[in-house]
This record gives structure tokens, sequence and C-alpha cells, in this order.
């Protein structure tokens, strides 16, 4: 089994909050005695050019942030991942649908669900100012096992059994 020591983190420096979050990546990777290699993109093609620079300084696996760009651009981080035979990790499940490695993030169908019920509230004649921030409460953790074969990695059976949803 290989050690993994370096990665790189694909993020959108278009975001507000891109910074604040790629400082805060980059500093609990650090802490693990990982490598650290940025990829900044906000495009299709920003998205190609980050995975071409990884030619000449490949790393041991990626991560991409949440973003809507990424989330749009699935298909394509899907076949990029395959092509330079890097494993990915993504924060929505619907990467791993198209063909990504992993996702571990909020569940989008529980936020959507907790969206319906405060609007049922606020159409109840609640005020939304009057209603509490949520944050998310459900997150999971899916694996494409099809993506893990073509990339020869072997995903452990402790995974397999944590993981909300294996696709095959």
């Amino acid at each position: 089994m290989n050690q993994t020591t370096s990665i790189a983190i694909l993020g959108n420096p278009n975001r507000p909050n891109y910074q604040a979050l790629l400082d805060q990546m980059v500093a609990s990777a650090q802490a693990r005695g990982l490598q650290v290699r940025i990829l900044a993109a906000g495009s299709g093609p920003e998205i190609d050019s980050a995975f071409n620079m990884l030619t000449r300084e490949p790393v041991d696996a990626l991560l991409v942030l949440s973003d809507p760009v990424y989330l749009n651009q699935r298909d394509q981080l899907a076949r990029l991942e395959l092509q330079y035979r890097i494993p990915t990790v993504n924060a929505s499940r619907e990467a791993v649908v198209a063909g990504s490695l992993a996702s571990y993030g909020a569940s989008i169908e529980d936020s959507y669900y907790q969206a319906g019920i405060y609007t049922g509230r606020i159409l109840k004649g609640e005020k939304p100012a009057d209603l509490p921030v949520l944050q998310p409460t459900k997150f999971e953790l899916v694996i494409n096992l099809k993506t893990a074969k073509a990339l020869g990695l072997i995903v452990p059976q402790a995974l397999l059994v944590a993981a909300d949803e294996v696709i095959e």
C-alpha cells in the first residue's frame, strides 16, 4: 500500500472565501506531513490547465473544494481524473456518480429537505430573521469502485462498510 505524501487542492479563486478556506486546508494537510500543491481554476479551460500542471509536478491525490463550477464540470473532472490517473475526493455525491473516486460532504438531499421545512415555516407566517441559521447535519461518504479499479486502487473493506453509498 502506497503512502500518500503529496496532494493537490483544486479551488476556485473567484469564490469570496477561497483564500481563507485554502489556508485552513493547507495548514491541516501540512500538519499531517503532506506536501501541498495548489491548483486554482474557475472555468472548464482552467480546470484542463490545472490538471496539465500535474504532469510536471505529480501528486498522490487531489482534493476538489466545493464549488458550483466544479459541480457543473463534474464530467470533465471525472474524465481528467482517469486520464491523469489521480485519485480524487470531491465534496459532492454527484461528482462520484459522474466517475470521480470518492466524496465526503453535506448531503444535498438533506439540505433541500431542510430548505423545504424552512419554506413551510415562512409560508405559515414565521419571520425569516427569527429562524435560526442551520448547519448541515447529515454528511455522506460515497465511493466509486469502478473508478478505484480503473485507477488500480483497492478500497479497504472498512471504508466500504463505512460508506453511505458504494457505486459498482
